[in-house]
């Protein structure tokens, strides 16, 4: 207590105020995300205990400091056994609940998980036109735990309720009013509106407790008794408990015991299901990937400098890759000039553009006057010229060096001294590039992943002589694209790219054991949780591609058992782009792979001219094998100090390349099976281990803790 008033500090993360009319205020202010932790969470337990205490305090509105609510409990304390005296966001609601004042959320800007709960125990809740509201636990392998799941049913319904929990996803504050989760939307000061909808109520009806109330379905036409057949279809349309799905079905079940059991005996069986979700594997590696990627901008030893600012830019082609490219710098308000010498690709990619952004308008996330304004932001033109004043430049022209050096060479010449040149290149040496420019300083890759506007990751390739200033730049560039971006050093393939090619190489070698693609497609999706399986992923971006950089750089692929890829490659078996490719697509919709016997003999044929023979192999050890080849080499690619930490090498996986989030990326993976166990099958399938992996199993310890201290200790 200070200031012998009975209210908390000024200085304090939580503090109160008192109003005229018997208000008090408790507010939390506890930046930068007003975090209820443990230890808010005893200071707002005392608050509200002292308030119902006071006579002379009628009511009671929780506000956040800073413009926002609450970003709810504080992850940081997942990692903290709580003891008996522990106080969490589920002792600040049960405070709240055995209360006898009138309670209201002054709810200014978010609200989400523990604050949204907090805000839900309340009688009465006020928004602003900034509201946002969300329960997004599900992100993280939990379920709201502070009563969320059985008060959110009982105030909107199980379908509505269910729908936004699952998805995780924020609403606003008019899709709030019209739901009934706010009872007012205010036009000015969030606080002084709640006081007067205090004084409206007070006196007629001061207390509206949601947990007071029935759980409905909010199925039209259906009453409680369809309940059992709802809840059974919700859990036949999340994925299996094995694959992704832990933290749904547990969640459903919660839905389910609002909907049968009392409030008491629901919060209590919400509790337990959030305990085993707390403890399990998949949380745990959900939370690694939440920060992991909070890592991603802090880059070692970079000495501070100041970012450029990015006003305008400059793509070079009009490709699918280049558009895309374009559009991202749009959407971010960044005006792009587009060089492209032929006519017909600038049409092409205006046709792209203009479909995008009409797309958008149909789907309801952007106006006509919004879509308007986007597609004048990109302009075509022919000459380099018109890219002279232009604050960065990307290069994404066809994948070949000559051609890119050519690019960068009058880049150089045209464009203004603090320019920024980028390289969009996905494998490409960006110091040999570089070096025809009077600006390696300047220079740095920028690897956008196809399609560009749509694909969040975005690998920043650092060169060997790329200024603190650039690299800055493009991190902060990253942000502003609102782009998962992660900071590579200069190596072929950089990080993804690099993992991926053994990753291929193994699913080839699967192939040429006889083991079909779909098969392999199947186990890697439906039972590992890849969102597309090699073979689909081949045919997407196209094996003209993988033959390209197999031509190229043969000694890091690894040894080419057979001549499948050139068969293919001969035979124009590109993939999507050619209707033929590890599949066929000529059924009704092209895009969807369907097996080919033709692939089947063609692979056979070039098996028996290498002589290897089919073998029987387990679902686990095609797992193991594609799995633990990206573990292999990711560990090298931390040796050499390509990636910065073992969780920007997850982050890229699971951005880039779909890994599955709940086994938390490839090196996360790793200790999830155990590193001694994963090195020991490496050598049964008679690979090289990578030493530092070697080194981590002897001392039985994990890639987690991995720091670049550990490689030369």
């Amino acid at each position: 207590m200070a200031g012998g008033n009975g209210h908390l500090g000024a200085a304090a993360p939580v503090r109160t105020a008192d109003r005229p009319g018997g208000i008090r205020v408790i507010t939390l202010d506890n930046p930068p995300a007003n975090a209820i932790s443990y230890a808010v969470s005893a200071l707002l337990v005392q608050a509200i205990d002292a308030a119902d205490a006071d006579s002379a305090v009628r009511a009671v509105i929780f506000a956040g400091a800073g413009g926002l609510f609450s970003y709810g409990a504080d992850i940081n304390d997942f990692a903290i056994e709580p003891t008996p005296d522990t106080k969490t966001v589920r002792e600040v609601t049960a405070a709240v609940e055995r209360s006898a004042k009138t309670y209201v959320a002054a709810i200014e800007g978010t609200a989400l998980g523990g604050g949204f709960e907090l805000a839900l125990t309340c009688d009465y809740r006020v928004g602003s036109a900034k509201t946002k509201l969300g329960l997004p636990e599900i992100k993280l392998g939990l379920l709201p735990g502070a009563g969320g799941t059985q008060r959110l049913t009982r105030l909107i319904g199980a379908q509505d309720a269910l729908q936004m929990m699952l998805k995780g996803e924020t609403i606003g504050a008019e899709d709030a009013l019209k739901k009934g989760i706010l009872d007012e939307v205010a036009a000015g000061d969030v606080v002084a509106a709640a006081a007067a909808l205090v004084e409206r109520v007070i006196g007629t009806a001061p207390k509206r407790r949601i947990s007071a109330r029935t759980a409905e379905l909010g199925v039209a036409g259906l009453g409680l008794f369809a309940f059992p057949f709802v809840v059974a279809q919700a859990h036949k349309m999340v994925p299996p408990e094995s694959n992704g799905g832990f933290a749904a079905h547990k969640l459903i079940d919660a839905v389910a015991a609002a909907l049968e059991l009392d409030f008491a005996h629901g919060l209590a069986r919400e509790s337990r299901l959030f305990e085993e979700l707390i403890r399990s594997a998949p949380s745990a590696a959900l939370q690694h990937v939440f920060f992991a990627e909070r890592q991603l901008g802090k880059i070692p030893n970079l000495p501070p400098a100041e970012a450029l600012e990015i006003k305008t830019a400059g793509v070079i082609g009009a490709g699918t890759m280049g558009t895309g490219i374009a559009i991202t710098f749009a959407n971010a308000g960044i005006p792009v000039v587009v060089i492209e010498p032929a006519d017909e690709q600038i049409e092409r990619s205006k046709q792209m553009v203009f479909g995008m952004f009409a797309h958008q308008v149909q789907r309801g996330r952007l106006t006509q006057e919004q879509a308007w304004k986007l597609g004048q932001s990109i302009s075509w033109e022919s000459d380099y010229g018109e890219l002279a004043g232009a604050d960065i430049v990307v290069e994404a022209v066809f994948e070949n060096m000559d051609v890119k050096k050519e690019v960068f060479a009058k880049l150089d010449a045209v464009c203004k001294p603090a320019t920024i040149l980028a390289s969009n290149t996905s494998t490409l040496d960006i110091d040999e590039m570089a070096a025809v420019t009077k600006r390696p300083e300047q220079f740095v890759g920028l690897h956008f992943f196809a399609p560009a506007n749509i694909m969040k990751l975005l690998e920043i390739v650092r060169g060997a002589r790329t200024s603190p200033q650039t690299l800055t730049t493009a991190v902060k560039l990253g942000k502003t694209l609102r782009k998962v971006a992660v900071v590579s050093a200069n190596a072929f393939g950089f990080i993804g790219n690099r993992m991926f090619f053994d990753y291929a190489r193994e699913a080839v070698y699967l192939l040429e054991e006889g083991i079909p693609p779909e098969r392999i497609d199947r186990v890697m999706k439906e039972q590992f949780g890849f969102a597309m399986g090699p073979f689909a992923t081949f045919d997407l971006s196209g094996v003209d591609v993988f033959w390209h950089i197999q031509q190229e750089r043969t000694a890091a692929l690894g040894e080419k058992r057979t001549a499948i890829i050139d068969r293919m490659y001969a035979a124009k078996r590109w993939g999507q782009k050619t209707g033929l490719g590890f599949y066929k697509y000529d059924g009704p919709n092209k895009r969807e792979p369907l097996p080919d016997p033709a692939l089947t003999a063609l692979v056979a044929e070039e098996a028996a001219k290498a002589g290897i023979a089919p073998r029987s192999v387990t679902d686990t050890e095609i797992v193991e094998r594609l799995a633990y080849a990206l573990i292999n080499v990711g560990a090298d690619l931390l040796e050499a100090e390509i990636a910065l930490r073992p969780g920007d090498e997850d982050i890229v996986y699971i951005y880039g390349y779909g890994f599955p989030p709940h086994h938390g990326g490839p090196m996360w993976y790793a200790d999830e099976v155990g590193v001694a166990n994963v090195v020991a099958r490496v050598k049964e399938f008679g690979w090289r281990v990578s030493p530092l992996l070697e080194r981590i199993a002897q001392r039985g310890g994990t890639i987690a803790a991995y720091s670049k201290e550990f490689v030369h200790a």
